[in-house]
């Protein structure tokens, strides 16, 4: 998932964005464990998904930073 398509969603969708990846990650790691992961790359790439949606909703949270809007 790209940086622009996470900064487009609210922080209700970010939350549950958040969410989804989380248990994404933890059902890849089971399937890395028991040898089933077809592409272990896609623990990389959620990992870091995790990552991005975590910095967005800090830079709106904690940090205030607005969105910008076109005009």
């Amino acid at each position: 998932m790209r940086i622009k398509e996470i900064r487009e969603l609210n922080e209700v969708e970010l939350h549950h964005k958040l969410k989804d990846l989380q248990e994404e990650f933890q059902n890849f790691r089971f399937q890395h464990t028991t040898r089933q992961l077809d592409n272990p790359l896609r623990l990389r790439a959620v990992r870091r998904d995790i990552a991005r949606v975590k910095t967005v909703l800090q830079e709106t949270g904690r940090l205030g930073i607005v969105k910008e809007t076109a005009a």
